[in-house]
């Protein structure tokens, strides 16, 4: 039996295995409002989310434990590609998967 889980509670919130599996690449002009040391330049006119352009990726935004309990420190702010993942589609089960986490039962 399943427990039911709480309306608000977001499953990425116990998750941020997209933001420790995905290189996070954008224009540069999508995110206006981050901080420069969050950017690592790709070329004159892409950028990526610090960190997630590594042989092992993890976003430098992201705080806490992949699989428990995690936050994106710049949520409000964060590009277009972070916005685009949603929780239990094609790219949320394969990071998942990649760090050995099962694929969310939603629905």
């Amino acid at each position: 039996m399943t427990l039911p889980r709480p309306l608000d509670l977001n499953p990425c919130q116990q998750c941020g295995a997209c933001c420790a599996h995905f290189r996070v690449s954008f224009y540069w002009a999508d995110a206006p409002d981050l901080a420069p040391q969050l950017i690592e330049k790709l070329t004159p006119h892409l950028g990526c989310m610090r960190g997630s352009n590594q042989a092992r990726p993890r976003c430098q935004a992201l705080s806490g434990a992949i699989g428990e309990q995690v936050a994106c420190t710049v949520y409000a702010q964060r590009p277009s590609p972070c916005k685009e993942v949603q929780a239990g589609d094609e790219k949320c089960i394969k990071a998942r998967a990649a760090h050995s986490l099962p694929a969310l039962g939603l629905g």
